[in-house]
């Protein structure tokens, strides 16, 4: 750990030659093989760390990333909208990082309202997909990418989000067709990346350790999506 500024302000306030040893202190200091040991176990774990981040990091070296081709979709059928790219951290999953979850949102406004705000980089957060209430599915950030959108840097990294158009106090913003383009494009993703089709897996943004949000609310059909889901996934080659 590095010195803080506390640490610092209390030596600059000790002149030279006033440090007192505290009561019962023996007056020692570590020997050199301690500090020696204790050296060596820092500098194993400065390389642990670093080779850790030299794994997410590697596609960084020129030729090594994966084609992109821009305004492409990883769901046939998705419309691309680009969101601000304060909103979301380029990465090259599942190499760097493996996808294991899917995160169900609610947009508590319009489809509209919620494409700007992911286009704003103020806004600093955005989902990877939008559902709409009449079905169309719109793509605002790569699934290679890490969107800022579950509020817990842990769950960003290894999750797909999906936006859904309306409000979690209104039972009606859940439609049918909803239901079912939402449930196609979670099988698909589970399909993708070998992920489970169960509660565990795909869950709300409620479920998020850490996180202030509600959604989806009371009014998501859980059961309802999580058959649909496990039918689009049976189904789908």
């Amino acid at each position: 750990m590095g010195e803080t500024q506390s640490d610092q302000d209390d030596r600059k306030a000790k002149p030279p030659g006033t440090d007192q040893k505290a009561p019962g202190s023996t007056g020692r200091r570590p020997g050199r093989r301690a500090l020696l040991i204790g050296g060596a176990v820092a500098a194993v774990g400065t390389a642990v760390v670093a080779r850790d981040e030299l794994s997410r990091l590697w596609w960084r070296v020129p030729g090594v990333e994966k084609p992109r081709t821009p305004g492409a979709v990883d769901f046939p059928g998705a419309t691309w909208v680009a969101a601000s790219s304060a909103n979301y951290r380029r990465a090259d999953r599942p190499d760097d990082y493996a996808i294991d979850r899917v995160v169900i949102h609610v947009t508590q406004g319009s489809y509209e309202s919620a494409v700007k705000a992911f286009e704003d980089p103020s806004h600093q957060a955005a989902a990877h997909y939008i559902v709409r209430q009449r079905g169309d599915i719109t793509q605002m950030i790569r699934e290679l990418d890490v969107a800022f959108h579950a509020g817990n840097r842990e769950y960003n990294e290894r999750s797909v989000g999906i936006e859904h158009e309306g409000f979690v106090d209104r039972k009606s913003s859940f439609t049918d067709v909803m239901y079912t383009n939402s449930a196609r494009l979670t099988a698909e993703i589970c399909r993708r990346y070998g992920i489970p089709v169960d509660r565990k897996h795909v869950i709300g943004h409620v479920e998020v350790p850490g996180t202030d949000h509600t959604d989806p609310g009371r009014y998501w059909d859980w059961d309802r999506y999580m058959g649909l889901v496990r039918r689009a996934h049976r189904t789908q080659v």
